[in-house]
């Protein structure tokens, strides 16, 4: 820490990516206090340049951001977090931050599945009542065998060519997916990781 550049403020901008989609989530400023707390939490503070104070990112709304890990760039000025949101991370309810355009199209969020994995892991933690997911966390034979049936069920929907229905068991196939890799520990970094060593002929 001792290496990092501060501002003359004793500032450095910190860009908050979300560790499994690698989606951009946000840029906040972190002083010495702040980073401190950060590593000693494990959850990303800030601090407000506005009211001069050291803040913890969602401790209002419960949105906060559980630290996977930081990284300062070459010039040890700039941090990347990498982080698992607990929810939305734009006040707005946006996933991101950024989201409003500049020059050409704001980026698309595409297919991200880190809201639903900051969910199942709520409800894997917490196991509420009533909930369908706490219910297959429990039950873990349920989960795999409806997992077996939706993926069944997605050869089905491609074989007989009906496009909605298709998007629907995809959808199911995917969130009963999610709910065995939380199960199990399987982070989607892990699957990145994977896809991405195949990608480059490793396989």
């Amino acid at each position: 820490m001792d290496q990092l550049r501060f501002d003359e403020g004793g500032l450095l901008p910190a860009v908050v990516q979300d560790a499994d989609s690698l989606a951009v989530l946000m840029l906040g400023w972190m002083d010495r206090e702040a980073l401190e707390r950060t590593v000693a939490v494990g959850e990303v503070h800030f601090h407000s340049r506005s009211r001069g104070v050291l803040w913890r990112k969602g401790e209002t709304s419960g949105h906060t951001l559980a630290v996977v890990g930081i990284v300062a760039d070459c010039d040890r000025d700039a941090l990347l977090v990498l982080a698992r949101p607990r929810g939305p991370t734009c006040h707005t309810g946006a996933t991101s931050c950024f989201h409003e355009p500049l020059l050409g199209n704001a980026p698309r969020e595409g297919l991200t599945l880190a809201p639903l994995f900051a969910t199942l892991r709520q409800r894997f933690a917490e196991r509420p009542a009533g909930s369908y997911s706490a219910r297959l966390f429990a039950e873990g034979d349920l989960a795999l065998k409806k997992l077996l049936e939706e993926a069944g069920e997605v050869v089905l929907g491609a074989k007989n060519g009906d496009h909605e229905n298709l998007v629907w068991e995809i959808a199911d196939l995917l969130y009963h997916l999610a709910v065995v890799m939380t199960a199990q520990g399987v982070t989607p970094g892990e699957v990145n990781q994977e896809l991405a060593r195949r990608s480059r002929g490793e396989r």
